[in-house]
């Protein structure tokens, strides 16, 4: 029998209409567009250019294929820009469900927040939104779960987003790891309890991808790579959700919003019993003279507030119960490198075959199904599961 999958991780390419078709027309030659030269093809917004990046699209590629230099959207599989094409893709691994992040707008919407004019960033944010809410998602019915991003310069515009997209049916918001990079205030202050509130009150899961606070560990930048990603960065990507969960986990942000649901999306689970520990420790060590509340610790945070993601992680599925069975959410990460697909059913079967029937089914897609409020797509009638 099939595995059901519910991916809580993957990225859309989006197609060169996305912005053009959306925004008004005053904005229409400085929004995001694509353009041709030599060749090849730029993404051109602002007055910025920036290319396609190929390791973002290898889905149906052998690895000796993998390359990070700018590609052109006729070198990726359809399944990367068309979501009918995707969800052939989809389908035929026994994938259900899926949680899509943005790509140009930069896995945590982080873009629009560096336009210098504010009011064309907004209607690039309202329309990415509107592209996944009445596009992207409706294209097949039950398979993709809607996620929009925010307008990170403003709380209250955010807030607000939060809330015209719920009414749409939206149910989660990619938002970055770390503010305090980005110039921005910190989850330390008060700043954010607008976008905090919106998101509980309209039951919004907030998404935090690795990387969305602006850049990932580079202990030494000369290792071999390109344009400062290399093997040894991308294999200390982890560390960026180990961060961000201990710092949201410690900040006033679940005591004052207890209900807030947050998910650490590709940072792997391996690390997390290490992490609670940790971090219990050290509050109660310090919290006389740090002046932190300790009514309220880590650990809690943790098991009620928080859910993490695998993709292939063997020794993480050891730690399950440490985590919370409950708390680990399956990813599938296509059209990227890390990706199992199109061998998702095998990939389950090597690193979780010999779990319970409940907790493989949890882990596969129970908890997202229950986390996210939805409902899996039907497999198509006589699908071949591969």
């Amino acid at each position: 029998m099939p595995h059901h999958l519910f991916s809580a991780d993957d990225h859309v390419i989006e197609h060169g209409r996305v912005w053009t078709d959306r925004v008004p027309a005053r904005f229409r030659d400085v929004a995001p567009r694509i353009i041709e030269e030599d060749g090849r093809e730029f993404w051109q917004y602002e007055g910025t250019r920036s290319p396609q990046m190929g390791l973002n699209a290898v889905a149906g590629k052998s690895s000796d294929e993998y390359n990070p230099d700018p590609i052109r959207m006729s070198d990726m599989i359809p399944g990367c820009y068309d979501p009918v094409a995707r969800a052939e893709d989809m389908f035929s691994n026994g994938i259900r469900a899926s949680v899509c992040f943005p790509t140009l707008p930069r896995f945590g919407g982080t873009l629009f927040n560096s336009f210098q004019d504010k009011e064309l960033a907004d209607a690039c944010v309202r329309a990415y939104n509107d592209f996944m809410l009445e596009e992207w998602c409706p294209s097949v019915p039950g398979l993709y779960v809607p996620m929009i991003i925010g307008q990170l310069w403003d709380p209250d515009l955010v807030a607000a987003e939060v809330r015209r997209c719920a009414a749409m049916g939206n149910r989660a918001i990619s938002f970055p790891e770390n503010t305090v990079p980005l110039g921005l205030p910190s989850f330390f202050s008060d700043h954010w309890d607008p976008f905090w509130r919106a998101v509980t009150e309209t039951d919004t899961v907030v998404c935090m991808h690795i990387g969305t606070s602006g850049g990932l560990s580079s202990p030494s930048p000369d290792a071999p790579g390109f344009e400062g990603i290399s093997p040894v960065v991308i294999a200390l990507a982890g560390v960026n959700s180990f961060v961000a969960s201990v710092n949201l986990a410690m900040s006033p942000v679940p005591h004052k919003f207890p209900t807030v649901k947050i998910v650490f999306s590709e940072g792997g689970i391996g690390w997390v019993p290490a992490a609670v520990e940790r971090a219990d420790r050290q509050l109660l060590r310090h919290n006389q003279w740090s002046g932190l509340d300790s009514s309220l610790m880590p650990s809690d945070v943790f098991r009620r507030n928080f859910w993490f993601c695998m993709i292939e992680e063997p020794v993480g599925i050891k730690y399950r119960h440490d985590i919370g069975v409950d708390r680990i959410l399956w990813e599938c990460d296509y059209p990227h490198v890390d990706t199992p697909w199109p061998h998702s059913q095998k990939a389950i079967d090597e690193v979780m075959g010999e779990l319970p029937e409940d907790e493989r089914a949890a882990i596969c897609h129970g908890n997202a199904e229950q986390l996210f409020s939805w409902t899996m797509a039907p497999l198509p009638e006589g699908q071949v599961i591969a």
